[in-house]
């Protein structure tokens, strides 16, 4: 959602796969909660001792000093046995719009019980939360590259 007359500094938006697919978009429940609700868009099945990735359905903007951090729902980890393979995801500035998959914002996710486990459209798995960071001194002596792609692109540049 734009609010007219203010200028862009974070949010989240629909990729094209999804833009007419009704879901909920990220939201923060409370007042003073950190993290912004992030729910599926689609019903996703995750079998036993199995990692699978699952869409979200969305992208993050937000400026060039932040990243949002994505985390597991504490509700989901400690009720249903599902913790997010990498602890925490990491989504730079410059995923946002990137030509490998415009910066879609995928979760892999790992169903640490023997049961299947079904997340309904609109479950709520995971929360992001925007953070700004701080670059060393000497940051600026080393030339860096133009994102071209999606996750892991960093490793290949």
């Amino acid at each position: 959602m734009k609010i007219e007359g203010l200028p862009r500094t974070r949010g989240f938006e629909k990729i094209s796969k999804y833009a007419t697919v009704d879901f909920q978009m990220p939201i923060r429940k409370t007042k003073t909660s950190a993290g912004y609700d992030i729910c599926v868009p689609e019903t996703v099945i995750l079998e036993p001792n199995k990692i699978t990735v699952v869409p979200t359905g969305i992208k993050a903007y937000m400026l060039e000093d932040e990243f949002l951090g994505v985390h597991i729902r504490s509700s989901i980890a400690i009720k249903k046995g599902i913790m997010l393979v990498n602890n925490e995801g990491i989504i730079d500035a410059d995923y946002y719009n990137n030509p490998d998959n415009e910066g879609h914002i995928m979760i892999a996710l790992k169903n640490t019980t023997i049961e299947t486990i079904v997340f309904e459209q609109g479950d709520c798995v995971a929360q992001g939360i925007f953070y700004k960071y701080m670059t060393t001194d000497d940051d600026n002596q080393t030339e860096k590259s133009k994102r071209m792609g999606g996750i892991g692109s960093t490793t290949t540049v």
